[in-house]
């Protein structure tokens, strides 16, 4: 596998967008050893190919999320997606065990996303529905009611229109917690601040979306 092979194919999606950063969350990535991370990205520094591809397995999806939801556009997103994993490729023999390997890889997500809107001096466009929230439209056959139907939607287009309407720097950190599964302070080292103030900036998301779907819930 090479960077210029990789694909979404069988992307895995979230069953909601209408779900915060909290205790009850449903972590969206899979439960794996930090150390056996390190390790896959050692052997794969080391040759060992096999290693890339269950690193990519493992991480694609999140790292798709974030980049799509960051962006707003499909052909962005998969642009930055190619090209956060050839700096992997690129960056193999730099990496060091001491940091946990998703810190390595969102810290390279972060940085491509702000590199490209400094290229294109511009920030996401876009409210349709995109790749990555497409399956959340799709109502499980117990949720088939016109009524029930009709009020996920609405909660996912209020949910897509609060998190657009997010200044950039307090989406970035809602998103990197929804979707990195780092802690608050791997976080703030990927984005550049204090715990305090990527504590204070996941606050002010969360509560601007739960007062967005509470409309709905009203």
């Amino acid at each position: 596998m090479n960077a210029a092979t990789l694909t979404m194919d069988g992307l895995t999606t979230p069953e909601t967008e209408a779900r915060f950063a909290g205790s009850s969350r449903t972590r969206k990535v899979a439960v794996v050893s930090d150390d056996e991370d390190a390790q896959l990205m050692l052997a794969y520094a080391r040759g060992e190919m096999r290693a890339f591809e269950t690193l990519y397995s493992r991480h694609r999806g999140a790292l798709y999320r974030y980049l799509m939801r960051q962006a707003r556009d499909g052909e962005i997103a998969n642009d930055l997606f190619q090209e956060v994993w050839s700096r992997v490729i690129v960056n193999r023999a730099r990496y060091e065990a001491r940091a946990k390997f998703r810190t390595f890889l969102f810290t390279l997500a972060h940085n491509c996303f702000i590199d490209h809107c400094r290229r294109t001096k511009s920030r996401p466009r876009g409210m349709g529905v995109d790749d990555a929230d497409a399956a959340d439209l799709l109502p499980a056959a117990e949720d088939s009611q016109p009524d029930v139907v009709m009020v996920r939607e609405e909660a996912s287009c209020l949910y897509r229109a609060a998190l657009a309407s997010l200044p950039a720097e307090q989406r970035d950190v809602y998103l990197l917690h929804e979707e990195s599964d780092l802690s608050l302070e791997e976080i703030a080292r990927v984005t550049g601040v204090g715990a305090e103030t990527a504590k204070s900036r996941l606050r002010y998301a969360v509560n601007k979306l739960k007062a967005a779907l509470s409309v709905v819930e009203a």
